[in-house]
């Protein structure tokens, strides 16, 4: 049995999603007749609150698409250092929208509203760039799945609004936040410009994200997503993966959480790690002694068929996910309190 705990992009679909996906009505999204697409666009613009809905193949792209349509070249986009768009998107924002990121120091990935409007370029000082959008992200990737305060959310939406700047939220894994923290995707909808919101990670989808947003800025959407390369034909197939997944797959989040947690309490009390980062959602980092080498450690789960990732700096992480069973989670435990 292997046990892999790398991302929550590992799953396959469930045999219900599969019959879901099979039996989907399709049409060529490229001309906006794929009923499936069209469906899962409404259910989520109706969700949110929001106008407009457009499905993307990666939440990269969704992303991407999000800076296009809020910026100019030239312009800059505050986001914490350990934000998504910054650190793992291939350098997107200078490649396809010629803008320049303002990283804030954040905590865990979250910064504070105070923070944002300090960074906040002078308009009329044409010597810097002029900052045209506040971005975050929620969970934190980095953060090890970090849920932002919603009042603080609120704050920072207050300082856009008094900027006349754009609000976008990478939304990877928001779904997570809003099971654990009891929110509601509507309050989303009503604080931010725009949303991506992703249905490979914690949903188990295949494939897919969607970008959720204003009219007035959504009717730049699909001209930006043609020019980033991502019309897709029939993919109705894997836009009823996403419904399906929005039926069966949201709530059943609360069981990832709790796993995590409980490996967290685990590797607390190991010798080798010298700390767990605090664990709301399902995300799991932690930091091996000074005396423990990253690749040993990583070596002896390999020989238990254990697959985790390394962050560098004797950082490792860990993600629960829907393919990880309990009987996995009893292996890793027993597995765990033995090294």
């Amino acid at each position: 049995m292997i046990i892999d705990l790398r991302s929550d992009t590992v799953t396959k679909p469930t045999k219900g999603m599969l019959d879901a996906m099979l039996t989907a009505e399709v049409g060529d999204d490229v001309y906006k007749e794929d009923p499936s697409v069209n469906a899962l666009e409404k259910h989520l613009a109706d969700m949110f609150g929001m106008d407009e809905a457009l499905f993307f193949p990666t939440g990269s792209m969704a992303n991407q698409a999000a800076l296009k349509l809020h910026t100019n070249p030239g312009e800059q986009v505050i986001c914490d250092k350990y934000a998504h768009i910054y650190n793992y998107e291939g350098g997107g924002a200078s490649f396809n929208s010629g803008i320049s990121c303002k990283l804030i120091d954040g905590h865990r990935g979250m910064f504070t509203a105070a923070q944002a409007e300090a960074s906040i370029n002078p308009p009329d000082f044409y010597h810097s760039p002029l900052t045209s959008l506040i971005a975050i992200e929620n969970t934190t990737n980095k953060g090890g799945g970090a849920c932002w305060d919603f009042d603080e959310l609120k704050k920072i939406r207050g300082v856009a609004n008094k900027h006349e700047l754009g609000y976008h939220l990478d939304g990877a894994r928001l779904w997570n936040a809003l099971i654990a923290k009891g929110e509601s995707p509507k309050q989303y909808g009503e604080l931010f410009d725009t949303i991506s919101v992703c249905l490979s990670k914690g949903l188990g989808c295949p494939m897919g994200s969607v970008l959720i947003g204003s009219k007035e800025l959504m009717q730049g959407a699909l001209r930006v997503r043609k020019i980033l390369g991502g019309g897709m034909r029939q993919v109705g197939f894997a836009a009823a993966a996403g419904l399906y997944a929005l039926d069966h797959h949201y709530d059943r989040l609360a069981e990832d959480h709790n796993k995590a947690k409980e490996i967290g309490e685990v590797l607390t009390t190991l010798s080798s790690v010298k700390k767990v980062e605090p664990i709301e959602t399902n995300i799991i980092i932690f930091e091996l002694n000074e005396n423990v080498e990253e690749t040993q450690f990583l070596n002896k789960l390999n020989e238990k068929s254990i697959k985790i990732i390394g962050m560098g700096s004797n950082k490792l992480r860990i993600v629960t996910h829907l393919d990880y069973t309990d009987q996995m989670h009893e292996r890793l435990l027993t597995i765990l309190t033995k090294l």
